[in-house]
């Protein structure tokens, strides 16, 4: 299963994310959950990056599918948009999907 972990402040911003594992719907290469939470995840880092000021810091760690994304400054309303879109796409393929993805809200 795949785990993704949403970040907030106490305001109920979005300042990060984490997912983590393999969703094991299918075999590599043919799980399509797994593809889409990697698409999403990677549109955001990349669009971030792209499209605004914001200064992230980004890890991945392919071999245990980890990927984490953490503001660090210059947070605008476009990355909250660009994350909360995440936060939607997420959302939606795990409501389609339960057994294999699952989405936690942290406050940090």
């Amino acid at each position: 299963m795949t785990k993704a972990i949403i970040y907030k402040n106490s305001q109920g911003e979005i300042v990060g994310f984490k997912t983590e594992g393999h969703a094991g719907y299918a075999e590599e290469g043919s799980d399509i959950v797994c593809a889409a939470v990697s698409m999403l995840v990677i549109n955001t880092i990349n669009s971030i990056d792209l499209f605004t000021d914001t200064k992230c810091e980004v890890l991945a760690d392919e071999e245990n599918a980890v990927i984490k994304l953490a503001v660090i400054s210059n947070e605008s309303n476009e990355t909250q948009v660009l994350l909360k879109a995440l936060e939607l796409g997420l959302t939606q393929t795990s409501a389609g999907n339960p057994d294999y993805l699952s989405i936690s809200i942290e406050e940090v």
